[in-house]
């Protein structure tokens, strides 16, 4: 059974990563996001694209010629989807492109020590406090939700964390079978109408965004539970994967990892703020926390609206870091396949 686990194509990626991936996106209501977001969404699409001109940038120069069996592209596509969204199309990419586990290991031991570098630079370029205009740039609906009269129900809703009372027996088991179903009817589609070999989690994802769309009450009464769970399965999929590795392999390839995901945000990082602050005239906290959305996910930049007292922001945060868990597989696949026709060094 210890064997079977830690193959390859062992029970972990080809049962509960497919499974992780609609969990983590019962919350992702499009309708909502582009309501309830204001000038940070537009501050979030220009992270997304500052990601790929980062990628586009960084690979010719740090070609990850170090990984072998041409996986160089791979991983950068797989941390272009992480710098989009966040971990969780890191494993999407990752799994999609049948990434190896010494690989994923290595890029997930560089890149976290760029991240945590990069949240402890935004915070501290960042100041706490709300700008009275700051209401302003969201949609009154918004800004109702967030006046410092707010009733409880307003703050349980800005919470990043699952609330544990909304996790029951109940939604546990109707959360791994709406899961199932639409692993099931994405793999189903994916053998139809694509060609053999196709991952189905890029249709898998889009499904659950559609159907979270279409039935926001029904999903949104699982979202805690969805993401409870999900985190757990990815977590399961981050130590299987670093069982596969090994450390000389690790210290090996971590050297350029960690070149290439230091210039892939600092480009990032730069592109936003001279888009978004010269062209768009975006706040800089609105940039900052697009920034961390799209770096760490809707967890990290509510975290963040939390903690520097940018309470009407932090529903739009929790908001835009959901879309980018809905969008960047897809975007990080498409720009996958046009890194392998660059010239690199």
């Amino acid at each position: 059974m210890v064997q079977i686990l830690f193959q390859k194509d062992n029970v972990v990626n080809r049962n509960l990563v497919p499974l992780a991936v609609p969990l983590l996106l019962f919350d992702s209501d499009l309708r909502r996001v582009l309501s309830d977001t204001g000038t940070l969404l537009i501050a979030f699409f220009i992270g997304a694209i500052s990601t790929i001109v980062g990628t586009l940038a960084s690979f010719p120069l740090i070609p990850l010629s170090s990984l072998g069996n041409n996986e160089g592209w791979k991983i950068a596509s797989a941390l272009a989807a992480r710098h989009i969204g966040g971990a969780v199309n890191f494993v999407a990419v990752a799994e999609t492109l049948d990434v190896s586990g010494s690989s994923i290991t290595a890029a997930i031991a560089a890149d976290n020590v760029v991240v945590a570098l990069y949240f402890a630079f935004l915070f501290s370029i960042s100041k706490s406090g709300m700008e009275e205009d700051e209401e302003k740039k969201l949609p009154s609906s918004t800004a109702e939700e967030y006046k410092e009269d707010a009733p409880l129900d307003a703050e349980d809703l800005s919470s990043p964390e699952p609330q544990t009372s909304d996790i029951t027996l109940s939604t546990l088991s109707t959360s791994l079978t709406v899961s199932s179903l639409l692993v099931f009817f994405g793999g189903l589609i994916t053998k139809l109408l694509l060609p053999p070999g196709t991952s189905s989690l890029p249709l898998i994802s889009m499904l659950t965004v559609t159907s979270a769309t279409i039935f926001p009450s029904f999903f949104q009464k699982l979202r805690s539970t969805g993401t409870a769970i999900g985190i757990l399965f990815m977590q399961m999929f981050f130590a299987v994967s670093g069982l596969g590795g090994s450390i000389g392999l690790v210290l090996r390839k971590a050297p350029s990892l960690f070149l290439f995901s230091t210039m892939q945000i600092g480009v990032h990082f730069v592109t936003l703020m001279g888009i978004g602050k010269f062209i768009f005239k975006l706040p800089s906290k609105e940039l900052y926390l697009a920034s961390n959305a799209n770096v760490g996910g809707p967890t990290t930049a509510a975290a963040m609206a939390q903690a520097k007292d940018w309470t009407r922001l932090i529903l739009p945060a929790l908001l835009i870091g959901i879309l980018g868990y809905a969008t960047a597989t897809p975007i990080a696949l498409a720009l996958g396949s046009f890194l392998t026709r660059l010239p690199t060094i």
